[in-house]
C-alpha cells in the first residue's frame, strides 16, 4: 500500500468521529500526556507544537502548564472539539508529513500517538524535527508490537464470534514500515538526525466503561472499526456477545473494565 493510500484510509476512518474517538480510544491515550510533555522538556512559556491532537488532550495539559500551543490534527471534526478546550486560534488543520509552519518555529514538537496514523513515519518525524529549533526536543509516543491488551482483545473478540476480516487491512509500505519497538522507534529519531535519543516503554491500567471501549469500533473507528464495518448486521449481536465474554474477565467491583496497556515514548534532541 503506498503512503497515500494509507493515509486516506487512515483520514476515511476518522472523518466526523471526534466524539465516539473522544468517548473510547482518548481515555486509553490520554495517560503518557504527562510524560510526553515532560519528555519533551516542556515549560511554562515554550512554544509547543502537539501534532495528531485528536481532542486536545495533550494540548490541554501543555496550556494549564503555562505554554504558548498550536494543536494540528487531519481531523476537521477532532480540531472543533479539541478548540473548545484550547485557547482561541490554537488549532490549525495540516496532514503530516507537511506542516504549514516555518523550519525552527518552535521550542519542543511532540505527537502522542500520530506516528501509528500517517503514511511515511520517517518523513513525519523529520518533518517535526525541521520546525524545532536547535536545542529544542521532539518526543512521540507509538504503540508496540505485539499490541497490548486493549488492541489484542478486539482480535480475540472478532475471532470468537467467527467475524470475517476484510480481504484487505490497511498496512505500511515496506518501504516505510519500522520495528515497533524501542530499538525500532530510536532508530527512526535517530534517522531524523536527532541526539541524545532515548525510548522507555509506559505501563498503566486503562479504566473504561466497556461501553464506552465498545463504542469506538462500533463507530467505525481503526482497524477494529474496519472489521465492524465489513459484517452483516446479523453479526454484530454476536460480536457484543463474544465482546461480554472474552472482557468479563478484566471487569472490577466497580462496574469497569481494568485493561493494562503499554506504550512507548521516544525523545530526541534537535541539532
Amino acid at each position: 500500500m503506498k503512503s497515500s493510500e494509507f493515509d486516506g484510509w487512515e483520514r476515511a476512518r476518522w472523518a466526523g468521529r471526534a466524539a465516539a474517538y473522544d468517548r473510547s480510544f482518548a481515555r486509553l491515550c490520554a495517560h503518557p500526556a504527562a510524560a510526553l510533555l515532560d519528555a519533551a522538556g516542556v515549560d511554562k512559556g515554550h512554544h509547543l507544537l502537539d501534532v495528531g491532537t485528536g481532542t486536545g488532550t495533550v494540548a490541554a495539559l501543555a496550556a494549564s502548564q503555562g505554554a504558548t500551543v498550536v494543536a494540528v490534527d487531519a481531523e476537521p471534526s477532532m480540531l472543533d472539539l479539541a478548540a473548545s478546550r484550547l485557547p482561541a486560534n490554537a488549532t490549525v488543520l495540516a496532514t503530516l508529513p507537511v506542516l504549514p509552519f516555518p523550519a525552527r518555529a518552535f521550542d519542543a514538537t511532540v505527537g502522542n500517538f500520530v506516528i501509528n496514523h500517517v503514511g511515511n513515519p520517517a518523513a513525519s518525524v523529520s518533518e517535526m524535527t525541521r520546525v524545532t529549533r536547535p536545542g529544542g526536543r521532539i518526543a512521540l509516543t507509538v504503540w508496540p508490537s505485539p499490541p497490548p491488551t486493549p488492541q489484542r482483545l478486539w482480535s480475540e473478540i472478532f475471532d470468537a464470534a467467527g467475524a470475517e476480516r476484510p480481504s484487505m487491512l490497511p498496512r505500511l509500505d515496506p518501504g516505510h514500515e519500522f520495528p515497533r519497538t524501542r530499538d525500532g522507534v530510536s532508530a527512526l529519531l535517530e534517522g531524523a538526525g536527532l541526539a541524545e535519543v532515548t525510548c522507555t516503554t509506559l505501563s498503566w491500567t486503562l479504566h473504561i466503561d466497556p461501553d464506552d471501549f465498545w463504542a469506538g469500533p462500533a463507530a467505525g473507528l481503526s482497524t477494529a472499526g474496519m472489521v465492524f464495518d465489513h459484517q452483516p448486521r446479523s453479526v454484530i449481536p454476536e460480536i457484543r456477545g463474544a465482546f461480554e465474554e472474552i472482557t468479563a474477565a478484566y471487569l472490577t467491583g466497580t462496574g469497569l473494565l481494568a485493561l493494562p496497556t503499554t506504550a512507548l515514548l521516544a525523545s530526541g534532541l534537535r541539532h
